[in-house]
Formats: C-alpha cells, structure tokens, sequence
C-alpha cells in the first residue's frame, strides 16, 4: 500500500475494520445457525410427531383407496406449525403427497436418515439444490410395523439471511461499528499526521539516518538525557572521551562510575559554559543545554592536546620566570657590588661575592648530587631561584634521593613536583617562608613530598582541595583549581595517588610508580 501516511493508515485501519466486522458477522451466523438447528429442529419433529400418530394418517396409509385425505392431513399441519414443506412417503419411501406436484411418486430425499428402520430422525437434506433441516417420523402400523413415513421441514437459511435472524439486529450493529471504526480510523489518521510534523515515512527514514550520520560523524561528542538523567543517546565520540561501557544507552548517569565532577555538569548540579572534567588522562569541555519537557544535551570536546600545549607553554613561563628572577637578582647584587666598591669596602664585597656564589653553588651541587633525572634538577634549580625572588627557603631533605627515569616518567614527574613546589610557593609566600622538598625512589616507585610554612589546609576541605576547580583564591583564569587535579590524575594513571596533611604547615605527599593505568 502506497501513499501519504494518512492514507496508508487509514487504509490499513479499514482493512482490520472489514477483517474485525466479517470475523462478528460470521460468528453471529454460526451462532444463530445453531440456534436454529436446535429450535426449528426440536419444533419440526413435534410436527412430525403429531402427525404420524394421528388416526386418519394412519388409516389412509393402510388403505390404498384413503390415501386421496393424506393432503388435507399434511397441508393442515404445515399450515398449522408453519413449516416450509410437510410430506408423507410410503414405508419405500416413496412420495404420497408433498407442496410440490413434480415431488409425488419420487423417492423422498433421506440422507443419512434412520427413519425406515423405525427411528425418528432429525438433520439437513439436500434436496433441489435447496438445504434444508428436516424431521423423519416412521408411522407405526399394527404390528409394530413402519407403514410410512411423515417428513416436516424448513429451508435453511443462507449467510445473509442467517445475519438477518441474528439477535440484537445485528446489521444495524454492524452498520453502526462500521462508521464509528471508519470515523475513529479517519480521525487517527490525522493525529498521526499531525504528531509526525507532515513527514512521510520516507522522509521520517532518511531524517533518522541523516541524524546518526552526522552523530557519529562529528568529533566532537553528544550525549543525550531525558528528565530522569537517564541517558537517551551517545555517539561515539562522546563514549571515547568519557571512557563510557558499551550498554551505556537506557542506564542512568549515576550508574555509570563517572567522578563526582563529570556526574555534576552532566545532570546540570554544575552549571556553566566550557565546563572541565579530567577523565582518564584526558582533559573534555562539557557544555549542557536543557531542554524543557525533554531532558538535556551534551556536548563535548577533548582539550587533552591544548592542555598539554598549555602545560609545555607553562613550563617555559616558569622558565622566563626564572631567568627574570635571576636577571633580577643579579641586577640587585651589581647594585651591592657597585656600592661597596664607591664605599671602598673591599673586604665586605669579598665576603659578599663569596657568600652568593657560594649559595648558588651548593644548591646546584646539592641537586646535581642527589637527583640523577635531569629534567628534575634542572626544575629545583629554576624554583630555587624563583622562591628566592620571593623571599622563601627552597632545599632538599637530608634523605632525598633520585635516578634517572624514562622521558615520560620523568614528564610526569616534573608536573606533579612543578604543581606541588607552586602550591606551597604561594601558601609560603612571605617573610622566613621555608619549603622542604623530598624525593625518594624505592622498588620502582617514586615518592614525592613537599612541605611547606604556611597556614596549612583545613580539615574540612582535605578533599576538596583536589578536586577540579577548587581554589582559595580569586580566580582570574579557568586553569585555577586545575593544577592540584591533574596532579591527583596523573599519581593514578601512576598507579599512586596524593594526600595531604597538616604538620606545622601543609604536607603533600604524592606516589607514582612506572606502570601506567588505563
């Protein structure tokens, strides 16, 4: 079946009409065939009856010069008990008297009749291409003997006539489902037109296939949630990005074992533009848009690439940074220098040259002494430099000590030590402001803590202090908050992790070994 929509439906729905309306009509003709059956049968075998064990009937069939009555007898009773046809055969079989001229003398029609053998019988004959439900009477003569036969009849009736005689008017009925079935069927159809925005199914096909096309074409994900933060579709892309299970479609947000900042920006408790959520070594922008009486949309793209240029770019800031310091620094003691040599005091500037190389010096020894990775020293060397721009006491502890490592390894552990150094650089800004670094390798893995004189960390926030976006400070850009997180991620993929204490300031603690995790 072809056509708009509508019509389509609106032919199928006609079509389980007819099927529904046949299905009663037929019904209803088997049902009132019965009836009849069992009805006019019981009523034509009383006619029967009654006919066959009258005197006069009986008379005339044993006396061949009576029979001429045997009309007058079988007309009466037909009249009577209003059947179609009332016969009578001698015990042959053979027609006496019937309504039809051409019938007398012929065998009567018997069928499956038991009636010549002295039993009463009641079924359908077929006789003239007419069915009929017929009642068979022998009638018993002396001695017990069948002297003839009494026959009483009705025409069945055909399919229409038997929904005619059906209870309850049934064509009226009938009728009366029909208009309302092709009434209800036209109405329908049009809600379905309506509900479907006038698309065809066609059209409806290739709009769902131009939708999973451009899903799983984009790069950047989509995720889909109704009310119920119950996720309604996801493309591939976004299942990558959040490391999302196969089966994830039908399941809710909170069942899929997301941290706790990638379950609160995708059921919105987080709002926001460019939301960030660390997933598995991977850094993605979340954008969530609600929409009313449906759910929420997702989107997100992966900034793992950025973050690391921005990381890389952060690293020769710190680099910058640290010459500036330096510059800086150096610019102060030629000022020293320059004034103790117009004061004349050459003995002082003698101590004072000594006393700054000599500081330098022995940092430098310290550190190329006791940590073999040279991405590693060459970090304590620039934050050495730039805490003491600052005014804070960089050193090694007594029992630091470190060999080299793989370039990612050491990657990492560059980052994680360059987060925690800037973290206590600024909770230990000030004057007598001291850091204490220690790092220590054992059985493959590294141990890295960093101590500091500041205030330390409240009890309450122990936590929260890595978690991404979480600050003490005033933000002035969106990497605030990110630093200690991607410091706690990495020690995972690490197969470590990160704590902290309080200890006459702030004690970070964090642990990596040389398996990463997926």
């Amino acid at each position: 079946m072809r056509g708009p929509l509508s019509r389509q439906f609106l032919g199928w729905q006609l079509v389980i009409i007819f099927l529904l309306l046949t299905s009663i009509a037929v019904f209803s003709v088997s049902q009132s065939g019965s009836s009849f059956r069992a009805t006019e049968g019981r009523r034509m075998l009383s006619v029967a009856e009654d006919l066959a064990a009258t005197e006069g009937v009986r008379m005339s069939l044993l006396d061949p010069f009576r029979q001429d009555a045997l009309p007058a007898f079988a007309e009466s009773a037909r009249s009577l008990s209003g059947a179609d046809h009332v016969i009578i055969a001698d015990p042959r079989g053979t027609v006496l008297t019937s309504p039809d001229p051409d019938q007398r003398g012929q065998p009567l029609p018997l069928g499956a009749s038991t009636v010549l053998s002295g039993h009463a019988w009641v079924g359908e004959v077929r006789a003239g291409g007419v069915d009929s439900l017929v009642a068979h009477v022998p009638v018993i003569g002396p001695g017990a003997r069948v002297v003839g036969v009494v026959a009483a009849g009705r025409e069945t009736p055909d399919f229409f006539a038997g929904v005619k005689r059906a209870p309850g008017e049934p064509l009226g009925l009938l009728a009366f489902a029909g208009f309302l079935g092709i009434a209800g069927s036209i109405l329908l159809a049009r809600r379905v037109k309506r509900q479907t925005l006038g698309l065809e199914p066609q059209e409806i096909t290739r709009l769902v296939e131009h939708r999973e096309a451009m899903l799983h074409g984009i790069r950047e994900g989509v995720l889909g949630a109704d009310q119920q933060n119950r996720i309604t579709v996801v493309n591939d892309q976004a299942r990558e990005l959040l490391a999302l299970p196969a089966d994830c479609v039908g399941r809710h947000i909170d069942s899929l074992g997301l941290g706790d900042r990638a379950r609160d920006v995708l059921t919105g408790r987080t709002g926001g533009v460019d939301q960030i959520v660390l997933r598995h070594g991977r850094v993605v922008v979340l954008n969530r848009m609600p929409l009313p009486a449906v759910g929420a949309v997702v989107t997100m793209r992966d900034r793992t690439e950025l973050v690391d240029l921005q990381r890389e770019l952060a690293a020769h800031r710190t680099t910058s940074d640290t010459l500036r310091a330096q510059a800086h620094e150096f610019t102060n003691r030629l000022h020293t220098i320059s004034g103790l040599i117009e004061l004349g005091e050459y003995d002082e500037l003698a101590r004072f040259v000594d006393r700054v190389s000599h500081t330098h010096e022995q940092w430098r020894a310290e550190v190329g002494r006791r940590i073999a990775d040279p991405a590693t020293a060459a970090l304590l060397v620039a934050k050495f430099s730039l805490a003491a721009e600052r005014g804070v006491q960089l050193r090694l502890s007594e029992d630091s000590e470190l060999g080299e490592l793989d370039e990612q390894l050491s990657a990492d552990l560059t980052t994680v030590l360059g987060n925690l150094v800037d973290n206590a650089l600024d909770a230990a800004e000030g004057p007598d402001g001291r850091i204490e670094a220690d790092l220590r390798q054992r059985d493959g893995a590294i141990t890295v803590g960093v101590r500091d004189s500041g205030p330390g960390v409240a009890p309450e926030i122990v936590e929260e202090v890595f978690r991404h976006g979480f600050t003490t400070k005033a933000a002035r850009d969106e990497q605030r908050g990110l630093g200690l997180a991607l410091t706690r991620q990495i020690c995972r993929r690490r197969g470590g992790g990160v704590d902290v204490r309080n200890e006459r300031g702030a004690v970070f603690t964090a642990r990596l070994t040389s398996e990463v995790r997926a």
